[in-house]
């Protein structure tokens, strides 16, 4: 035996009918909440320690070794080049003469460790009507802070802490 089509549609209406009368018997509690501010007592920062490394090139400096004094260079040499110089006027000479001597650099390659710390958090101690409390923020809240307080009523035979 074959329904007509529409057959089943009068127990879709009374499935629907009976859909509300299920959803009227669980209560829903609206949650008493509201805004209010707690008083700062004291705010510790967490820090957390970073290290890094790298490379750096360090360099020592080794001075030359003075040359020795040239034989020739004795009084009347010195008073021939003086006189020399004066008519020459070679002024190349005379530049590399008043340089002071090369130093030569030692340079080698070393690790440098670095350590430095940054706060990634915040322990605020806080009274909210007499009663000291404690959280950890992800930022200094200044000397107030914006708590969210909620009431509900206890019922008997629920473990704390359940809605």
């Amino acid at each position: 035996m074959h329904l007509p089509r529409f057959a089943h549609l009068p127990l879709l209406f009374a499935a629907l009918a009976a859909a509300p009368a299920v959803a009227q018997e669980t209560v829903l509690q609206t949650e008493n909440v509201r805004l209010d501010y707690a008083q700062v007592l004291n705010v510790e920062p967490v820090y957390q320690t970073l290290r890094a490394s790298r490379t750096e090139q360090q360099c020592e400096e080794v001075p030359q070794p003075k040359p020795e004094p040239k034989k020739e260079d004795g009084v009347w040499s010195r008073m021939v080049n003086s006189v020399k110089n004066v008519f020459s006027r070679d002024d190349e000479e005379e530049e590399t003469a008043a340089l002071p001597e090369p130093i030569r650099l030692n340079c080698r390659v070393v690790p440098v460790e670095r350590e430095f710390r940054r706060p990634i958090a915040y322990d605020v101690d806080y009274v909210y009507k007499g009663i000291k409390y404690r959280s950890r923020l992800a930022e200094d809240p200044g000397n107030r802070l914006r708590i969210r307080v909620s009431v509900t009523p206890y019922v008997a035979g629920q473990p704390p802490g359940s809605p």
